[in-house]
């Protein structure tokens, strides 16, 4: 089962080819850079260092949100355009899901961050359940968008140690440090950003689930509206929609 997973939901650029349990590239950077002048790019020169046929691929994997609008978009565009040529499924992984895969295996609960600005951030929290000789990520809480502070009472509330990751992580750190009585660690390099790498090997998992969708049919997952909508929102007189 070979997939080609892609990521650029959040300043992360990545693409990556899995073959059944192996990793055969990945090309993932985290610059300055937009991602509609990094990821085809890129695509093309993985393609080219493994000898890639595309014609090859089972399915496409793309992390499918939340995460930056615009990053999410080109991301979704790469997709489809690759499976409407080569008349091949997506397979939708969530950004989150995928952030937490890093981790596999980990008996603490995973809590991924990504910064969503005005002081809010894209979360949610796993657990990996042990399955026959491997692991399936369960949810504990699902993903949303959620003022820092109430993500970290409601994992208050599991009574559990967490690992965090994401590139909400920096941006709120002082706040986790404030949480009385949490107990945490900071996921380090390496294993604390997106990687097509996991949304590959998750998307493989997925397609054997059956859990694919047509080029056509694939959308981004937002989770909430864009800032251009919010203001038209609140332009027409209805300010609580633009919250």
């Amino acid at each position: 089962m070979k997939i080609l997973g892609l990521d650029s939901s959040g300043l992360v650029a990545s693409a990556a080819v899995v073959d059944g349990d192996e990793l055969i590239a990945e090309y993932t950077t985290n610059y300055k850079k937009t991602h509609s002048q990094t990821l085809l790019p890129m695509l093309e020169e993985l393609r080219n260092m493994i000898e890639l046929d595309l014609g090859t691929l089972d399915a496409i994997a793309i992390a499918s949100g939340p995460g930056s609008f615009t990053g999410l978009r080109i991301g979704s565009a790469t997709a489809k355009g690759l499976g409407l040529a080569l008349d091949r499924p997506l397979v939708e992984v969530p950004t989150l899901e995928g952030l937490a895969w890093n981790l596999w295996g980990t008996d603490r609960i995973v809590c991924p961050l990504m910064d969503a600005r005005r002081n809010q951030v894209y979360t949610a929290a796993y657990e990996f359940v042990q399955e026959g000789e491997g692991f399936r990520l369960h949810t504990l809480i699902g993903q949303s968008p959620m003022d820092i502070r109430e993500i970290l009472e409601k994992l208050m509330q599991l009574g559990r140690p967490v690992t965090f990751l994401g590139d909400g992580v920096p941006v709120y750190l002082n706040v986790i440090r404030g949480q009385t009585g949490l107990e945490y660690a900071i996921a380090p390099a390496g294993n604390n950003r997106q990687r097509a790498a996991c949304i590959a090997a998750l998307g493989a998992v997925y397609f054997a689930q059956g859990r694919t969708v047509s080029a056509a049919d694939h959308h981004p997952e937002y989770l909430r509206t864009s800032q251009a909508e919010r203001e038209a929102a609140g332009r027409r007189g209805h300010p609580e929609e633009s919250l």
